[in-house]
């Protein structure tokens, strides 16, 4: 089985991925307490470090190291500051992959990243991964084309090392996003498929806080039948569950609810499922909010895995 080093893990979306991909997953990283009480309690064979990666000296060597670092200052939802300190954390990556000279490596991280104010950082990266002796390919893959029932697209960089003599072709999707099955593949799951057989109001796994002016002035709706909006890191900006009355437009940036039946936000179990992670056990080290954070952070797991699996067979 080959192995696999884990940097920036979270709570285990890339992980979960690799291990379904048949890789053996020996060193898992982060700061967030939290994110490392869900992945044990959910992976619990392999070491996971809660520290400051800048404060690890040394890597254990691996077949493959994965990174999915902070993106904040990149992200269309988030505060676009691509000149924060966290935005260089991919430094640490590099620092470790030359370290480590996997046979290749993953890295996940947020579409923003190649827009036109951030295509320096984008470049700095392939270049410092070409100089560490890889071939690197690149691309922003939509979760949604590998059986995850939300609308999520990701930059993924992948580096096959340079003496192998190989480069790294990026997986075909699996799933079709439309109803049109024309090209041979199934439509991509539904929130119903994920979620309709789970409690319409599950106590205290969701945020009941008012819906406020800036939450609304979006549509957060999705319908049944339709995939979930992306799956983000703030309790309080959750999407809707369907249940929920749809929202109408009242101009460019207010949405109302359409009628006064009961409306709540997905619950963090319910984001779980919908980023392809199936049934967690969540502990109760930390509230509602550190649930919804790791789970909004997290990779989906079908995407990481498909990814993984495209890798030419160099183990």
């Amino acid at each position: 089985m080959p192995t696999a080093v884990s940097l920036f893990s979270g709570c285990g979306g890339s992980d979960a991925g690799l291990r379904a991909a048949g890789f053996d997953v020996i060193m898992a990283n982060d700061v967030l307490s939290y994110a490392r009480d869900l992945y044990v309690s959910n992976f619990d064979d392999t070491e996971y470090v809660l520290k400051d990666v800048r404060k690890i000296e040394h890597f254990p060597k691996a077949d493959l190291l994965v990174g999915c670092y902070p993106c904040q200052g990149f992200s269309q939802a988030g505060v676009r500051q691509p000149d924060r300190k966290i935005n260089f954390l991919y430094r640490e990556f590099v620092r470790a992959l030359r370290q480590i000279k996997p046979k290749a490596f993953v890295v996940e991280n947020v579409s923003g990243m190649v827009r036109e104010d951030n295509v320096h950082l984008f470049n700095n990266q392939i270049t410092r991964f070409r100089m560490s002796g890889y071939r690197v390919s690149a691309a922003i893959l939509d979760a949604r084309e590998f059986g995850v029932p939300q609308e999520r697209r990701r930059l993924f960089f992948v580096g096959m090392r340079s003496d192998l003599g190989l480069k790294y072709e990026f997986p075909d999707p699996t799933h079709s996003i439309s109803a049109d099955t024309e090209n041979g593949l199934p439509p991509c799951p539904t929130i119903r498929d994920a979620i309709g057989d789970l409690p319409e109001w599950p106590e205290g796994e969701f945020d009941t806080q008012d819906f406020h002016w800036y939450y609304l002035s979006r549509n957060r709706f999705r319908g049944w039948d339709e995939q979930s909006k992306t799956i983000v890191a703030s309790s309080r900006h959750a999407p809707l569950h369907p249940i929920s009355p749809r929202l109408l437009r009242v101009h460019t940036d207010k949405w109302i609810f359409e009628n006064d039946a009961p409306a709540r936000r997905i619950s963090y179990r319910e984001a779980a499922r919908l980023q392809g992670f199936g049934d967690l056990h969540f502990p109760e080290t930390q509230g509602i909010a550190s649930r919804y954070r790791v789970i909004g952070n997290a990779v989906p797991p079908p995407v990481f895995q498909a990814v993984a699996e495209a890798i030419p067979n160099v183990w």
